[in-house]
């Protein structure tokens, strides 16, 4: 009898741990809301010169990929990034569109603590938010109590898809002048 309860009482005491970690949403599921079942192509941004410059100093350290996948449509761009948040990535999803975030879903957490950050509550605070010239979020976002550093990493990768974006958007009004 003995084993049986401490069996149930492992259980029990575990189980918030697995369902804090996994996929929440796959990035074809993404992509599909964010565009429908039309799904454009997709794109390839190299990270080199002044953005890359950029996008140290938004991140506060060196990102660790020298190119970066993106989907676009119109004015429309999708990103998926990852983040660490205390010692494993996160994979976030964000849908920006005339330069405010439309979209933003967490992909897979693999951490232990601070999965709050995967709740719609959480996530639609950054709809409609801008990168302000000073490379900061034009809206507050609230934070989780127990999850600053996921909240923190999907605060930065907000402000990568906005300054990613901008990227995106010069190189297609430069395109469309030339």
């Amino acid at each position: 009898m003995k084993p049986i309860i401490t069996l149930l009482l492992m259980l029990l005491l575990a189980s918030p741990l697995a369902l804090a970690k996994g996929e929440y949403m796959s990035q074809s599921a993404f992509l599909t809301q964010a565009f429908g079942e039309s799904i454009p192509a997709r794109q390839t941004l190299w990270l080199r010169g002044d953005l890359k410059k950029d996008v140290t100093a938004l991140l506060g350290h060196r990102y660790g990929k020298i190119r970066l996948h993106y989907w676009q449509q119109g004015t429309t761009t999708s990103w998926i990034l990852e983040q660490i948040g205390k010692e494993r990535p996160i994979t976030a999803g964000f849908v920006v569109d005339q330069q405010r975030i439309v979209q933003a879903h967490v992909l897979v957490f693999r951490e232990s603590r601070g999965w709050e950050i995967k709740r719609s509550a959480f996530t639609q605070q950054f709809e409609f938010t801008e990168l302000t010239d000073d490379n900061r979020l034009s809206k507050h976002i609230d934070g989780i109590t127990g999850a600053t550093l996921s909240v923190n990493a999907m605060n930065r990768m907000a402000k990568l898809a906005l300054r990613l974006d901008q990227e995106v958007q010069l190189t297609l009004a430069h395109h469309q002048t030339n």
